[in-house]
């Protein structure tokens, strides 16, 4: 059914009725006001209901059923009679666009008038009529249906025309929507571009890791900052650098790093966007920006991926040179320590940078809470360079070897160290000085027993200078030790034997005694007993051993004995 829109009210004419008149025709100043009506209405359904309304006005007329054409289907007014609506339905579809004749129950004359226009068929009028018109009546109605097809024809024109408009303004908006993007797009595509040329030129300009954050840095007007594996700080571009840099917390740091690796890509942490630095999946660093407003858009995330990128590469070509120089000063260390000629020593060791005419040292490090792989022997390089002890290192199984130029500190090698690996269970050896190369393998063997015997000592961790061993160079590596555990018998087999049969201490009490310089008051306050007791103990040490502390043989021997039972048979302390 044809429907008029809500709230629209229908058009009406002043003088006219719906109803048939007395005369056969209404004036012809009435005929025209609603023709102007059919005129002045853009709705098509309301035109269709006020020439149904007003055909009574041109004859003896009456309007029975009226249609438009929408979407290519005939939809009837909601005026035809339910009884009758199927049978005219029909009929008029079947007119195919021409007028015809219409069987109205109960009604006479009855015919479908087509509503055609330019643009084609808009319609039919179905009227019947009480009597027979007269030829006026007649045009009149004919003229009706012609104007109110033209006027069909004026509002289908201005609804295409309204939905043209607003398709126009569609296909605008949408034009405007799409030039946005592509000015969106080119800008993006520029910055790309400006990126990627400020980053390749860096890359390019060969300044490796600063040059890389400084373009970063003037891309984004962002603090750039880059830390190791570990979150300490490698690296800082622009203002408000923290001083001191903070100490990681190793647990959270590496949370965080899971998170941003599970992530896939940059991450916001507290104040800082952060991506890793991650060839071929290994993470060998984070790059950040530091951001505590938020203020980092799309251009700046693709700047930092970008940089990351270009950073992971820079890395890891690093990784592999210093890999590389490691194996090769690896395999110097390898055969100054097991003796080369001096030519080609100097040559190599020139290559790396390392003067190997300067006096040298040999330094073994042995630390108990990390194995010896090629990340420890890096961590005991870069200690050795920061306390400014120029070194070749190599590792071995259980320690790592450093030969260095000049003597190193007494402490500073091993308080690095001790930072580094956050424990101070380390043990250093450092060998006598040696003046060439063909010196060096003799010099190993001094850092071992300087290694050795700082291990066996009652303090185990620090360093410990061959120079410094005094009588304990006998004591070290290369020594029988059945010789000396038949020294240590000779001397003390009768007081140890005693010491085990009856659970006393008279070995102890005689080392102690020694390494108090035969200081009766310091002696028994270091074992914690009454000088009387200490006096008794030293008696009888006397008669067990049979040998008397005051003749300087047998106390030289004695007291070498308790040092090797000490240190090289693992005895007390």
């Amino acid at each position: 059914m044809v429907r008029s829109r809500p709230g629209t009210p229908r058009p009406r004419v002043e003088g006219l009725t719906g109803t048939f008149p007395a005369r056969a025709t209404r004036p012809p100043g009435e005929l025209l006001a609603v023709l102007r009506a059919l005129f002045d209405t853009r709705n098509e359904g309301e035109i269709l209901r006020l020439a149904m309304d007003h055909v009574s006005a041109v004859g003896p007329y009456r309007a029975e059923a009226g249609y438009l054409r929408v979407n290519g289907q005939l939809v009837p007014d909601q005026q035809g009679g339910p009884n009758q609506a199927s049978g005219v339905d029909r009929t008029v579809r079947e007119l195919a666009g021409q007028d015809g004749p219409v069987a109205v129950p109960g009604r006479s004359g009855g015919q479908a008038l087509a509503l055609h226009g330019p643009g084609g068929l808009h319609g039919y009028l179905v009227v019947t009529s009480r009597s027979r018109p007269t030829h006026a009546q007649h045009f009149l109605l004919a003229t009706l249906v012609r104007l109110t097809a033209a006027a069909l024809s004026v509002a289908v024109a201005h609804r295409r025309q309204q939905e043209d408009a607003l398709e126009l303004h569609r296909l605008r908006r949408e034009r405007a929507t799409l030039q946005q993007r592509l000015v969106s797009l080119a800008v993006k595509a520029g910055y790309q571009r400006a990126v990627h040329d400020a980053l390749t030129e860096a890359a390019a300009a060969g300044g490796g890791e600063e040059t890389i954050t400084s373009a970063l840095h003037e891309l984004t007007g962002f603090p750039v900052l880059v830390e190791d594996r570990f979150g300490r700080l490698r690296s800082w571009t622009g203002p408000d650098r923290p001083d001191p840099y903070p100490e990681p917390d190793p647990v959270r740091h590496e949370e965080m790093l899971h998170e941003v690796a599970r992530r896939g890509g940059p991450m916001r942490v507290k104040d800082r966007l952060i991506s890793l630095v991650r060839p071929r999946g290994e993470v060998l660093g984070v790059l950040a920006l530091v951001d505590p407003q938020g203020d980092a858009d799309e251009y700046t995330v693709f700047a930092l991926e970008h940089a990351a990128t270009s950073l992971a590469l820079e890395l890891s070509h690093l990784r592999h040179l210093a890999e590389v120089e490691l194996r090769l000063r690896r395999e110097l260390v390898d055969d100054l320590l097991g003796g080369t000629d001096e030519a080609s020593a100097y040559a190599r060791s020139e290559a790396f940078g390392h003067d190997l005419h300067r006096i040298q040292y040999v330094v073994v490090v042995q630390w108990r809470s990390r194995v010896v792989d090629d990340a420890f022997a890096r961590t005991v390089g870069r200690a050795a360079s920061a306390v400014g002890m120029p070194s070749l290192v190599a590792r071995r199984s259980d320690h790592v070897v450093l030969v260095a130029e000049g003597r190193p500190d007494d402490h500073a090698l091993y308080e690095m160290l001790a930072r580094e690996t956050g424990t101070p269970d380390g043990t250093i050896g450092v060998s006598a000085r040696c003046d060439t190369p063909d010196g060096i393998p003799g010099r190993y063997q001094e850092a071992l027993r300087a290694l050795e015997v700082r291990r066996r000592s009652r303090s185990r961790y620090g360093t410990t200078f061959f120079d410094d061993l005094g009588l304990y160079r006998i004591l070290g590596p290369g020594n029988d030790h059945q010789e000396l555990e038949g020294f240590v018998r000779e001397w003390l087999g009768q007081l140890l034997d005693y010491d085990g049969l009856h659970r006393a201490a008279l070995v102890e009490t005689l080392s102690r005694y020694f390494d108090c310089g035969g200081n009766y008051a310091e002696t028994a306050e270091s074992l914690a007993i009454h000088r009387s007791t200490l006096r008794y103990r030293l008696q009888r040490i006397r008669e067990i051993s049979g040998h008397d502390l005051t003749n300087v043989e047998d106390r030289l021997n004695l007291q070498v004995a308790t040092r090797v039972w000490k240190i090289m048979l693992g005895g007390p302390g």
